[in-house]
């Protein structure tokens, strides 16, 4: 087996909604849209995403009331993490767990979108020598 693209699809209330937020904030552009429904991609290794309304009869009659929750969509950065939370801080989305560092060298934040679709973003450090002692 060979994978070519990785996506997510997130069943959320407003598809609109989702769509502004990850357009405009997050770099994603739109591939197609319906009513209902919305794909999103990006240029670089980023999971694209599709969005699906709510009771959407295209999905099977058992998922059609599913709703994105518990699920954490974590996007991994090489560098920059902290300009990354200043701009999006700056641009009004709210950061909904600050910016800080795990012992083991993960450095971490995240932002939820308007539908719940919480967003988190990694950027790996070596851990201080002092911390691993």
């Amino acid at each position: 087996m060979q994978i070519t693209a990785s996506t997510i699809s997130l069943t959320v209330d407003d598809v609109a909604a989702s769509q502004a937020f990850f357009t405009t904030r997050l770099g994603y552009t739109e591939q197609a849209a319906a009513d209902g429904f919305a794909s999103l991609t990006r240029p670089d290794a980023a999971a694209d995403i599709v969005l699906l309304a709510g009771g959407i009869e295209i999905l099977p009659p058992e998922q059609r009331d599913q709703r994105a929750s518990g699920l954490i969509l974590a996007f991994t950065l090489t560098a920059g993490i902290e300009e990354e939370e200043k701009r999006l801080r700056a641009e009004g989305v709210d950061i909904t767990m600050p910016l800080r560092e795990e012992p083991w060298g993960e450095r971490l934040f995240q932002v939820t979108d308007p539908n719940g679709v919480i967003v988190q973003f990694v950027e790996w450090v070596t851990p201080s020598s002092s911390e691993n002692a």
